[in-house]
């Protein structure tokens, strides 16, 4: 079975005494990259599954050095690395993990589910202990490595923007076809492998349907689950442009702090994806509104529809996301860039490119002082500095 990119930057850390956590939606492959990790290590190692109550009892003795010395136990008297899947559903095992850390340096990597959680179940006692890594759905370049078109996993680690410009149509019409499936069912690894159209839409409402399921009323407080479905049914036109919490509030007859705290709380879960205004000043960089978009487009679809531009920019958001930081650059209207990367590098996202488009997302990021721009196209033309998007 083939690994996600994320397998190597894991395991350059197993030597390290930090916890190693993986965190993400669910049903993104997190319990299959931590299994393919225990599978392929040659030393004492123990799993524990959370959502099974029976393997929370190695943790429930009010002693953590009966723990330590039951976990050595199981492991034949070794001192094992301990995988544990889904620690949401034993917020206790926190402070086990600390212990266990500082006064026996026994390793520990662990998924859970949502970044929103681990934020306030990991204490401050737990800084300098734990390396976080976040899994997202497959990216465009993960789903053509699965599907053997790409075999070269390191030319997808260092990717060189100016080396996807004027590529040919017939490269182009190889991967259009799997990139319009891209666009419609994104990129959940159970849809990806899934070749029914049907069948990946059923599997894409069960992924949403488990949100509301669990991630709602495990990881958060909210009483009023229409609210949060009412708002995120809102925020599907919204797509691509900036969001204005007051006039959403006012449409949902909500308060302010509210809605703030549904787009923390869908944020958190990796449902959304917020991006900042663009600007030099990185005590700037988070203020005034956001862009919003959605962490996959097959979720989106599912939810509602957006015309072709936004479901595209969304997908671009996506993919670009997978090489750093994004914020955006929106000058009252009048000037705009959709995409910076790591504040260095321009992007705009055009279903037909011209080089007037490029041209004109020059001038601005030169204004910026950026000296790198591209434009991502979805269909294919052959102009200087266009990128067309199946090849990102």
């Amino acid at each position: 079975m083939k690994k996600r990119l994320l397998y190597n930057e894991l395991v350059r850390y197993l030597n390290h005494k930090n916890a190693l956590i993986i965190t993400g939606m669910r049903q993104v492959g997190k319990t299959t990259l931590m299994r393919q990790i225990y599978d392929e290590i040659k030393v004492a190692k123990l799993w524990f599954d959370f959502e099974n109550p029976l393997d929370t009892m190695c943790f429930e003795d009010e002693d953590y050095n009966n723990i330590y010395r039951n976990l050595i136990k199981q492991a034949n008297n070794e001192k094992p690395v301990v995988f544990i899947d889904e620690i949401q559903n034993f917020p206790r095992i926190t402070s086990i993990i600390k212990y266990h850390i500082d006064h026996y340096k026994l390793k520990y990597i662990i998924t859970g589910s949502s970044n929103f959680y681990l934020r306030n179940l990991f204490p401050e006692s737990l800084s300098g202990r734990k390396f976080l890594f976040t899994l997202r759905p497959l990216d465009f370049a993960e789903i053509k490595y699965f599907k053997d078109i790409n075999y070269d996993e390191k030319a997808i680690r260092d990717l060189k923007f100016e080396e996807l410009t004027g590529k040919s149509l017939i490269g182009y019409k190889r991967l259009s076809v799997l990139y319009e499936e891209y666009l419609e069912f994104g990129g959940f690894p159970e849809v990806v492998v899934t070749d029914n159209m049907e069948s990946k839409k059923m599997v894409l409402r069960n992924i949403f349907a488990s949100f509301f399921e669990k991630d709602l009323k495990l990881l958060s407080d909210i009483k009023d689950i229409r609210e949060l479905r009412n708002l995120i049914l809102l925020l599907v036109p919204r797509t691509g442009n900036m969001i204005d919490v007051t006039r959403i509030a006012s449409e949902l007859g909500i308060s302010r702090i509210k809605v703030y705290d549904y787009l923390e709380f869908l944020q958190g879960t990796f449902f959304i994806r917020l991006i900042p205004k663009f600007s030099s000043s990185i005590d700037k960089s988070v203020a005034g509104g956001r862009k919003l978009y959605f962490s996959d487009t097959g979720i989106l679809n599912v939810i509602g529809k957006v015309n072709d531009g936004q479901l595209f920019e969304n997908a671009v958001a996506n993919q670009l996301s997978s090489f750093g930081e994004l914020s955006f650059y929106n000058k009252r209207n009048s000037a705009e860039i959709d995409f910076i990367l790591n504040k260095k590098i321009a992007f705009e996202a055009k279903l037909n490119a011209t080089s007037s488009d490029y041209n004109k997302t020059k001038s601005i990021a030169s204004s910026l002082a950026i000296d790198r721009c591209f434009v991502i196209s979805k269909n294919h033309v052959k102009y200087e500095n266009v990128i067309p998007a199946p090849f990102l």
